[in-house]
């Protein structure tokens, strides 16, 4: 199961690279068209930001992990571990909660959204959002075996500031 889970977890970063290397040539190509052939384009600002909210949203549904979340812990890197797990529980008991109350909103939105497509490639908004539906399972699913964990399991990890780094 480790095993294909870690095979699994380096397809996301690869898909995550690849959709980077999209963006990343839309925009030198939008540079191209606009600056050097007088002729601007569309389309390509329309792929780069389509992009942009999959590679974030990807990105953080299957391939950031907790250690590797932005936060503020001045607080939380000076308790215990019986605190650490306590404090732990009640941001993953609300994140659930909020996402959870949120979600039949959310996949309304997302399913009313197929009315509508995007100016230069047509593609419908539906498709577009559905990214943040499969975000917001893929954080309810972790927070809830996060969880699990910190009841039965290990407290979660203080933080250490000297072996902060880019997630490299």
């Amino acid at each position: 199961m480790k095993q294909t889970g870690g095979w699994l977890y380096r397809r996301a970063e690869n898909i995550l690279a690849a959709m980077l290397a999209l963006m990343f040539a839309a925009f030198l190509l939008q540079i191209v068209f606009r600056y050097v052939l007088n002729l601007p384009i569309g389309w390509t600002n329309e792929i780069s930001v389509i992009l942009w909210i999959w590679l974030v949203l990807f990105g953080a549904a299957f391939v950031v992990r907790e250690e590797e979340e932005i936060r503020f812990d001045l607080i939380y890197s000076a308790v215990g571990a019986k605190a650490r797990r306590v404090m732990f529980l009640i941001s993953a008991f609300a994140l659930i909660v909020l996402y959870a109350v949120s979600f039949p909103a959310v996949w309304d939105y997302v399913t009313f959204m197929r009315v509508e497509k995007t100016a230069y490639l047509k593609i419908r908004f539906d498709w577009l959002y559905s990214i943040y539906i499969v975000f917001v399972i893929a954080i309810i699913a972790r927070y809830l075996w996060l969880s699990w964990q910190a009841m039965f399991g290990k407290a979660p990890e203080e933080f250490d500031p000297t072996k902060a780094g880019s997630g490299v």
